[in-house]
């Protein structure tokens, strides 16, 4: 009963988040340079069809109102519709999203196959030659941007050594995508054994996905250290060297998972960023995701692309934070969620 209480209590926070985000975002489209019924109209459009296209829009309506009728329409499952493409961006996102949830869950993989051992391997050896190494690639990580990392893999692979495919797209020219179940082109090729679609899915998904958990990686690793430096140094993972107990035993049993209450935070915060920050190296890769799809809406000031996607970024982030805070109590049996 007390976790059915604090689910209802953090599921209640959700709505006065959403509005604010709503709000400021609906603000800020507004004051952005531009006006968006004339991406609708056409740079060609006459001056009475521009007044025409804003009144049906809703533009020569005060900002209040305006408002209040995009919160009826989201309420109503409405996102509005986009200038660019003609279509609503409800069915947009719809056809746009699994390439981004396959994107990010790639780079998470990455970031945690790397970030971690990196992490544990450096504590484990302070100060050594490893240490220095996973702190050079930890603050390399953060300092370079995205798109220049992206950009440097495109370079060395694809135009030095000619052994990755062109960065268009998700799946190679000339190849049928696998038949949709879920979207995700590696998951559906695999389901639906096209090993062809499988290779050339694969090919394009590892320069994006790799750019991508790089950046992420270095603060899953400084993290990991950090929080194994401190552990490694406690009364109980001194008794337990004191008594004999196998090395392994006592850094991954012991130790690691002790560490994994800050480690499950940062992934957390990892994954938020991921859905927020994926929109440069998508539109590096011409990878035909939201990220993308909101940057082509941003040129353009079509509003309610962007509208819609950082309210589905900050939904995003709210369900990331319950659902870390709810694998707390998995991760360690002492906290109880109340």
């Amino acid at each position: 009963m007390g976790f059915l209480n604090y689910l209802v209590r953090r599921l209640a926070l959700v709505v006065p988040t959403l509005f604010g985000v709503s709000l400021i975002c609906f603000v800020m489209t507004y004051l952005l340079p531009g006006n968006p019924a004339m991406v609708k109209a056409g740079p060609f459009a006459t001056p009475e069809h521009l007044v025409e296209m804003e009144r049906q829009m809703g533009l020569d309506r005060p900002l209040p109102e305006q408002y209040l009728r995009y919160m009826s329409g989201l309420f109503h499952g409405d996102l509005g519709e986009s200038s660019s493409t003609g279509r609503p961006v409800a069915q947009d996102f719809l056809q746009r999203l699994p390439a981004t949830l396959e994107l990010n869950f790639a780079a998470l993989i990455i970031a945690i196959l790397i970030g971690i051992p990196l992490g544990v391997v450096s504590a484990v050896h302070r100060d050594s030659f490893v240490d220095h190494v996973g702190r050079i690639v930890g603050i390399t990580g953060v300092a370079m941007p995205s798109f220049w990392t992206g950009l440097l893999l495109v370079y060395v692979f694809f135009y030095m050594l000619n052994i990755a495919p062109p960065p268009l797209g998700r799946i190679g020219s000339g190849i049928t995508a696998p038949t949709a179940i879920t979207g995700m082109y590696t998951i559906d090729s695999l389901l639906t054994r096209n090993w062809v679609a499988l290779r050339s899915s694969l090919g394009q998904l590892v320069l994006p996905a790799a750019t991508l958990g790089f950046s992420v990686m270095a603060p899953v690793a400084r993290m990991v250290r950090s929080t194994m430096l401190e552990i490694l140094e406690s009364d109980y993972i001194r008794a337990a060297w004191a008594a004999g107990l196998p090395r392994s035993t006592v850094i991954y049993r012991d130790a690691l998972r002790n560490a994994m209450i800050p480690i499950i935070t940062i992934l957390g915060i990892v994954f938020g960023f991921l859905m927020a920050g994926n929109a440069v190296v998508e539109s590096v890769f011409a990878w035909p995701g939201i990220g993308n799809y909101a940057v082509t809406a941003l040129m353009t000031k079509d509003s309610a692309p962007i509208q819609s996607f950082v309210l589905f970024v900050a939904v995003m982030y709210v369900l990331v934070n319950l659902v870390v805070d709810l694998a707390y109590g998995l991760a360690d049996p002492r906290i109880r969620l109340r």
